[in-house]
């Protein structure tokens, strides 16, 4: 049995194993207490640490030790010991370092939010939103890229990229052949291909759900819909490839399927990844056996079109229709 370490964050305490970070304790509270996180990732290893949204305060190490950090930590990457005590939203301090953290992240970051198929379900808009300056001080021109495809089905977006490594990580631990990372160094780093290589295979479209902004989107979904007039659905199939869950998100407009997508927690963390065939070759209903509405927090702008229940499409004989069409037909002749 793992030994445990009580710490407080922020007025609350939890008991936690020994070896949490600060990051995943606050997140066993919830709410609030809960620091954001753009580029940690509880299911890729070695994520964390590159954005330094997460910070904190330590202002007691533990009960051995009582004495404060001396600076803010990443949360994501800082164990805690016991009788720690850390402020996140309680410390001036940090919320005035995170909004610098922030101005730094939409430097190169274009207002594409009218047209960006992320808007709605974007951290980088939730975080601007709750954390951020309301004018930046950035004077320079921006950067810039041409957008381009990386795969048949999936257009990279630089210009939006904050470099969390996130689509790294998960095309480096969940496919066989990683062919795109990080190009260059400093300001002129960038995601991309090695060589003009196209990401092909077949859990590729995942680096799409785990992006935390724009820069990864999915071309059979690109500018066809915004995702608060859509209504998610949960659903599975038998998938026949190892990896894949088979459980996913499937979202609708109206009877059809406009895209599907891996399930998420309530951290915006993909909870199974799905295989490409799942995702861009299974758009139908009949395709899938449907569970439930998908639970979306009340804070989202999705909750907005969004239901408590549903009834499953009854299935039509297709016979009985045509009988039925010719016995109507038959009754029009006859009254005239």
């Amino acid at each position: 049995m793992s030994e445990k370490v009580k710490v407080v964050i922020d007025g609350i305490t939890v008991e936690v194993d020994a070896g949490t970070t600060i990051l995943n304790a606050a997140r066993q509270i919830g709410g609030e207490v809960v620091p954001p996180a753009m580029c940690y990732y509880s299911k890729l290893a070695g994520s964390g640490g590159k954005c330094r949204t997460c910070i904190v305060k330590v202002s007691k190490g533990s009960e051995k030790d009582p004495r404060p950090m001396p600076k803010l930590v990443a949360s994501c990457r800082t164990t805690v010991m016991d009788g720690m005590e850390v402020q996140n939203i309680t410390s001036p301090e940090v919320l005035k370092a995170r909004a610098g953290v922030v101005e730094m992240l939409l430097i190169n970051h274009p207002l594409d939010c009218p047209v960006c198929d992320q808007a709605g379900e974007c951290h980088l808009q939730d975080l601007s939103y709750e954390h951020g300056l309301q004018q930046t001080r950035y004077e320079f021109e921006r950067r810039t890229f041409d957008r381009i495809d990386i795969g048949d089905k999936i257009q990279l977006h630089m210009n939006r990229c904050i470099l969390c490594y996130r689509c790294v990580y998960t095309a480096d631990q969940i496919t066989d052949k990683r062919v795109h990372g990080v190009l260059n160094r400093g300001d002129h780093s960038e995601i991309s291909t090695y060589i003009q290589n196209v990401v092909e295979n077949d859990f590729s479209g995942n680096v799409i759900d785990v992006c935390p902004v724009g820069a990864l989107t999915d071309k059979t979904f690109r500018f066809k819909n915004r995702v608060w007039f859509t209504k998610p659905v949960d659903a599975h199939r038998n998938c026949n490839h190892e990896k894949c869950s088979g459980k996913v998100t499937l979202w609708y407009k109206g009877e059809d399927v406009l895209r599907v997508t891996a399930r998420k927690d309530q951290f915006g963390e993909v909870e199974d990844f799905i295989c490409n065939e799942c995702r861009f070759d299974k758009k139908k209903t009949a395709d899938w056996t449907l569970e439930k509405p998908t639970e979306i927090e009340p804070t989202s702008v999705i909750g907005s079109n969004h239901y408590d229940t549903f009834k499953p499409l009854p299935v039509i004989n297709e016979n009985l229709a045509l009988q039925a069409a010719n016995k109507r037909e038959l009754e029009k002749s006859t009254k005239i």
